[in-house]
């Protein structure tokens, strides 16, 4: 199914740059022999108005470079994580979503992740897979910390990840080797000329892994995580009209796990496309852009529950399929008035998924079979202004309105030997509109900025959340039709200078995230749950609830300082004080920290060139504890991770580097589960490499 999917989109994409290439008039003076006018061809949207005003962060190409996974590159930003502490080299896709500003992690994500404005959460369960993304095809990250509201829409709760594809005439190949059977090859160009752009990527790695279980706690169903990844992509545009720029995208890929427990896996694939007409904003002209994209995917998952003393694995659920179709688009229009700069725009998001399940696995076979899907909605418009007044003021303001819509669910469980059906449940329809709006002021001081902004914004519960209910060894969540829209309101003040050699700003901050969606812990095993079946001692049921709020106050504050061209330094931190207020429906979690998120998060990089055919790099992270669990049981020690790399330059355009991750053999303590056992992140990896750059 996936292959065939694949080989549809294929054709598409073909189809698009042939029509790319057609749809091509000659522009005036080509016929007489002179040389066109060279414009950088790209999808990339232009910056909010106003974005001044809001904590921004921009994580550069440098930067990315720090890890052959971009989402291990990016949490050189505090706050910002997964669900748990593991990267996407031993993380299942399930849990991949990013959240920021430590205010409550969740599998789903709390943050919008886009890729030149396009979305790139799971049309069913809002994660990302970061090996889609290999860090060679991005050019660079702007982070933008609050709720996104304004262009960026629903999903942007905790704020969004903006990611910049490459772009201009360059050439980036990578490949690299290490322990646990690490190996990774990547390759990312670009190519303008006249008004095309033509660009394409690929990446495969492979892991066999490391056992993620505590040494001291394992047993015979403990086994290797293992990875293998694949992702291709190409890019083109066209200049087709002066000034109006035609671009589109196509992408597939595919990754495979074993999952560490003895016979379970997951699977993920998919395939994505983009098309974009824009033209720029000019003087006396007004700018406007239309987008509209798909992704098609699909995933599976095969758990086991664990035996007495972690010998034994039995056949839990098997989610053979779980095909999902998102596709949506945007528009809008910006102008420039003496006194105002302005956007306006609408966008529109939809989803279709299913989960296929077998379950009930009694006598060497499954019993029963699970089928639960639905459909979502999430439409909207918004208007944004910014005013750049006298004596270096800015002062920006935005409002939208969205509809959000989840309907034609259903779950139906039927009897594998028979074919009778054992449960129909037909979900009731719902719906709802949300209003948000941020703003923000911003004033010079010389060197020095002062800065203060307010926002609200909403994320809908996913598919997944509405509907699949899932195990991981011996704890299994129950999903929740009835699941309303996370609501995020804020305000914060900050400081700071980004001119110059030294560069910093510190924000204080406080949120506040209404109706959260939360896993609550419902029983403890042993115990036989409805619609989970037994549950062994040591395993829990768990439900998707609306828990009441989430309130969070804090501060964070980055640095970089280039002392010379042969030393840079920077360092940041994230201090959030973070907890629920449980309400009616989970008063037991009243005053208790969200699970998975620390209180500290500091973060400091070193790069140093001694020699100009040497570079060193180090970069370390330090975490305060944090909770497994919701209810404040399952702790997680602090840690403090250290990951080097030497860099010899051979040529100014080659390089042979090795480096070495968690080099003091840090226990990276990702997950722990009421029978107190521990899963861990990944111990010290060496792995060396050789990179070309054009």
């Amino acid at each position: 199914m996936a292959q065939n999917r694949f080989r549809a989109h294929l054709k598409m994409g073909v189809a698009f740059a042939m029509t790319v290439a057609i749809f091509s008039p000659a522009r005036a003076g080509e016929s007489s022999g002179q040389e066109p006018e060279v414009v950088l061809i790209t999808a990339r949207p232009p910056d909010p108005v106003g974005s001044k005003a809001f904590s921004t962060t921009v994580v550069s190409e440098i930067q990315l470079r720090s890890s052959p996974l971009l989402d291990s590159a990016l949490r050189q930003v505090p706050g910002l994580s997964l669900f748990r502490r593991n990267s996407s080299l031993s993380a299942n896709p399930t849990v991949q979503g990013v959240s920021l500003r430590s205010i409550g992690a969740s599998g789903a994500g709390r943050a919008l992740v886009t890729l030149d404005g396009v979305p790139q959460n799971d049309p069913f369960g809002s994660w990302v897979i970061w090996s889609s993304l290999p860090s060679e095809d991005i050019e660079g990250a702007e982070i933008v910390r609050g709720a996104g509201a304004g262009p960026y829409g629903a999903g942007a709760l905790t704020g969004v990840v903006a990611l910049s594809e490459r772009t201009g005439t360059s050439a980036v190949v990578d490949t690299e080797g290490g322990e646990i059977g690490e190996w990774r090859g990547a390759a990312a160009g670009n190519v303008q000329f006249g008004r095309y752009s033509l660009g394409a990527s690929a990446m495969y790695m492979s892991s066999s892994g490391w056992i993620p279980t505590d040494p001291a706690q394992r047993g015979a169903a403990d086994t290797p995580l293992s990875l293998k990844a694949t992702s291709l992509s190409t890019h083109g545009g066209v200049e087709i009209l002066p000034g109006t720029q035609v671009t589109g995208r196509f992408g597939y890929y595919n990754e495979k796990r074993d999952t560490g427990v003895r016979g379970a896996k997951s699977t993920a694939d998919g395939t994505t496309g983009s098309l974009t007409i824009a033209h720029p904003e000019t003087a006396g002209e007004l700018g406007w852009r239309i987008q509209g994209w798909f992704r098609d995917t699909d995933m599976s998952n095969l758990t086991y529950s664990i035996g007495a003393g972690r010998k034994t694995t039995t056949p839990a659920g098997n989610q053979y399929a779980v095909p999902a179709l998102g596709w949506g688009g945007n528009a809008a229009l910006r102008g420039t008035l003496p006194w105002l700069d302005w956007e306006v725009g609408t966008d529109v998001r939809l989803s279709q998924g299913e989960s296929r399940e077998l379950f009930s696995f009694t006598n060497g076979a499954f019993r029963s079979s699970r089928f639960a899907g639905g459909r979502t909605l999430v439409a909207g418009g918004y208007a944004e202004g910014a005013s750049r007044l006298e004596d270096d003021w800015l002062v920006t303001a935005g409002v939208r309105l969205d509809e959000w819509r989840n309907y034609n669910g259903r779950i139906v469980e039927r009897t594998l030997s028979t074919g009778a059906i054992t449960l129909d449940n037909q979900t009731s329809d719902a719906s709802g509109s949300v209003p948000t709006a941020r703003a923000g002021v911003r004033k010079g001081l010389g060197d020095y900025f002062v800065r203060t902004a307010a926002y609200a914004g909403f994320r809908a519960p996913s598919l997944n959340e509405l509907f699949r209910a899932f195990r991981v060894g011996n704890n299994f969540t129950l999903a929740n039709s009835g699941l309303q829209p996370e609501k995020l309101t804020g305000a914060e003040i900050g400081a700071g200078d980004d001119n110059g050699a030294f560069t910093w700003n510190v924000t204080g901050f406080w949120n506040q995230i209404s109706d959260a969606i939360t896993n609550v812990t419902l029983a403890t095993g042993p115990v036989t749950y409805p619609g989970a079946g037994f549950i062994p001692a040591g395993g829990q049921v768990l439900q998707r609830q609306n828990v009441g709020d989430i309130r969070a106050f804090g501060v964070e504050g980055d640095a970089q300082w280039s002392l010379s061209d042969a030393l840079a330094l920077r360092g940041a931190f994230n201090l959030t004080d973070a907890h629920v207020e449980g309400g009616t429906l989970a008063p037991q979690l009243t005053g208790k920290r969200p699970a998975q998120t620390p209180r500290w998060t500091i973060t400091g990089g070193i790069i140093a060139s001694p020699d100009p055919v040497l570079t060193l790099e180090a970069n370390v992270r330090y975490e305060s504890l944090r909770w497994s669990d919701d209810q404040n049981t399952l702790r997680l020690g602090a840690i403090t991770v250290v990951d080097t790399r030497v860099n010899f330059h051979v040529t100014p355009k080659i390089d042979v580097y090795a480096a070495i991750d968690n080099i003091f053999n840090m226990e990276v303590g990702s997950a722990r589960g009421a029978d107190q056992v521990l899963t861990i992140d990944a111990p010290r990896l060496f792995r060396a490499g050789i990179s070309y750059r054009y």
